[in-house]
């Protein structure tokens, strides 16, 4: 786990680093959390790390607000893994962004907390502060639910810590 981390931090330096030399034209967000998955299931919870991908050019003003596709995947301390698509809509206020999702993906409990099935859907909210160079820091909340498609339906409710980034 220790390991991604610093391999996910170590990409996105070089990333930052390398901008001009890549040829990106600040129409591509990465974003890189960490948190604590399942933070209110004291027998399940765990660290996580993550990914998500959002491509500005795919971008919809729409009378929901401005929607746009994401992708991304996380991984836990108990090697539970979480590969999801979806949209988000994003609404600014001043420095501020308020950034609503939903995401069906595909879960693996791993060594974790079991689900009750494979595909599981990902509602978030998140708050995030512009800051220069392209970058945002921000805090988000998920809940994962199989909306009853499978046995059991646990759910599991996630805080993360979010860093975004331009390129």
């Amino acid at each position: 786990m220790k390991n991604l981390f610093v391999i996910l931090v170590c990409f996105f330096i070089y990333l930052s680093a390398n901008a001009d030399e890549i040829k990106i034209e600040n129409n591509t967000e990465l974003s890189f959390y960490t948190g604590m998955f399942d933070f209110s299931d004291d027998g399940k919870k765990s660290t996580l790390v993550g990914f998500q991908h959002q491509n500005e050019n795919l971008n919809r003003d729409t009378f929901l607000g401005n929607l746009s596709p994401i992708t991304g995947a996380m991984i836990t301390a108990d090697n539970a893994t979480y590969f999801y698509t979806g949209v988000q809509a994003q609404y600014k206020i001043g420095a501020l962004n308020f950034t609503p999702s939903f995401a069906p993906g595909y879960y693996d409990e791993g060594n974790g907390k079991d689900l009750g099935h494979a595909l599981e859907f990902k509602s978030e909210v998140q708050v995030s502060l512009e800051l220069p160079m392209n970058s945002q820091l921000g805090l988000s909340y998920n809940h994962l639910s199989n909306a009853s498609l499978g046995d059991k339906n646990p759910g599991a409710n996630s805080y993360m810590f979010n860093f975004f980034k331009k390129f």
